[in-house]
């Protein structure tokens, strides 16, 4: 990854393409498979490259973020890089101060407390001046990656964010968060809003930076009912699609498949699969087949093996992903993990994991 200034355009042809024609229900060979977090520190090279250096600056760093972003794929035959960055990019380009507390992770040094706390944050965000390193990362990234896989970028939903910024870190029970939902609707839906535009922004300029597809994540899903996904989250995760994808018809940029994975919001299926976006992801709580019911033929499914399962033996994963394979079907389909990966998996078992995919559904093909 030398980060001498390429021009964005002119990047090398993509030699596999298999997780884009999922993406777009284009009939595969083999189904593809990447894995959330799939940069990370279960690798031994990660942890070196990230050592010395705090967190967010490894973030605010396109040489580093191109090199974590290819480590996976100079060990496992992946089908798509996604570039390494965090979803707090974005409260941060909105002026809020986060730091990685070790043992504690991500924290708020002044999370918003009290609706006046809204005007604390900038009303006007430009994306290029504020996360332009994230779009350098991924311009160095494509070009880095020679055309291997195709490049995804991604960013955090409003709700999920907004829920970060006012518990000032993680939560179980987002009480603080929720309690705005309830007290404050106007408010919520006015921090909401300015989420969300800043977020189609950005989405945006990671296209015209390189990205060749995008995932949005709503993280924080299942801390809300149907009833409160309905009025504070879908809306925006509609509007996101519906916006980026205008958007980039009038810069003259690439139609990109968009991915929505709102965790644990299986009570939302049938709105999600109609939210706008070509591939819907899932966690490991719904049965494949049951998904597949819900979100109908138009809509590619990505998911959703327990990540635990990568704590099995290597030829129970194959079993399992096996098994996966049967119920969704090997087309309109990318296999990937439930969440992320954990820090103390096996790379052998991650390898395991992908290595069986793509055994199994060209056996499935065949036959």
């Amino acid at each position: 990854c030398s980060s001498s200034t390429h021009s964005p355009k002119g990047f090398p042809k993509l030699k596999n393409d298999t997780f884009l024609r999922a993406a777009r229900g284009e009939e595969t060979e083999h189904t593809p498979v990447w894995c959330m977090r799939q940069a990370g520190r279960y690798l031994p090279e990660f942890r070196e490259t990230r050592a010395a250096q705090d967190f967010f600056a490894t973030c605010r760093s396109p040489k580093l973020c191109c090199e974590l972003t290819l480590q996976p794929l100079r060990r496992f035959p992946l089908d798509a890089a996604i570039i390494f960055s965090d979803i707090l990019v974005v409260p941060q380009a909105l002026g809020m101060e986060v730091v990685m507390v070790p043992g504690k992770g991500p924290t708020f040094t002044e999370p918003l407390k009290e609706v006046e706390d809204l005007l604390k944050l900038r009303q006007k965000v430009d994306v290029t001046a504020e996360l332009g390193y994230v779009f350098q990362a991924i311009t160095l990234t494509r070009h880095s990656l020679e055309g291997r896989v195709p490049l995804i970028g991604f960013s955090g939903a409003p709700w999920t964010l907004m829920s970060y910024m006012i518990e000032g870190g993680g939560s179980t029970t987002m009480s603080k968060a929720k309690s705005w939902l309830y007290r404050h609707p106007e408010a919520s839906h006015q921090l909401l809003r300015l989420l969300a535009d800043v977020i189609i922004d950005y989405l945006v300029g990671q296209v015209a930076a390189g990205a060749q597809a995008l995932q949005l994540f709503e993280s924080h899903a299942g801390h809300l009912g149907p009833e409160q996904f309905e009025f504070f989250a879908l809306p925006y995760i509609c509007d996101i699609a519906r916006d980026v994808k205008s958007k980039l018809k009038e810069e003259a940029l690439p139609l990109v498949p968009m991915i929505i994975f709102a965790k644990d919001a299986h009570y939302a299926l049938r709105d999600l699969a109609k939210a706008g976006y070509e591939v819907v992801g899932l966690d490991w709580t719904i049965r494949p087949q049951e998904a597949r019911a819900q979100t109908g033929k138009d809509v590619t499914l990505q998911g959703n093996l327990d990540p635990c399962a990568l704590y099995a033996p290597k030829e129970k994963i194959g079993e399992l992903v096996k098994k996966m394979l049967e119920g969704f079907g090997t087309q309109r389909y990318i296999a990937n993990l439930g969440h992320g990966l954990y820090p103390d998996m096996n790379p052998e078992h991650v390898g395991a994991f992908v290595e069986a995919v793509h055994a199994h559904s060209r056996h499935i093909n065949k036959h």
